[in-house]
């Protein structure tokens, strides 16, 4: 593979990571909020001890839940685009 192509897969993988890593910093922030909002719901739901109140908590709960699988899924991405530009960074200057 000739280092053009190796140079051109890295600028495109550098890009990814870039955008990625600023989604990952929303996520985190996100993440935060889901999760304070399903604990506040959960402790409505044990003080009013109604079924509308008990409904809003498991809501809550899996929208956090659901937002840190997100937040996981990104990470994951993230150390696999490290890896393969790690292996693009060899591939450069083994030439």
């Amino acid at each position: 593979m000739g280092s053009w192509l190796t140079e051109r897969r890295l600028a495109q993988n550098s890009a990814r990571l870039k955008k990625l890593r600023e989604e990952l910093a929303q996520l985190n922030e996100q993440v935060t909020v889901f999760a304070d909002d399903a604990a506040d719901s959960e402790l409505r739901a044990m003080v009013s001890e109604t079924p509308g109140a008990a409904f809003e908590a498991n809501d809550a709960r899996k929208h956090a839940v659901a937002m840190e699988r997100h937040r996981q899924r990104v990470r994951d991405e993230i150390a696999e685009l490290e890896a393969r530009q790690d292996a693009l960074l060899d591939k450069l200057t083994q030439k």
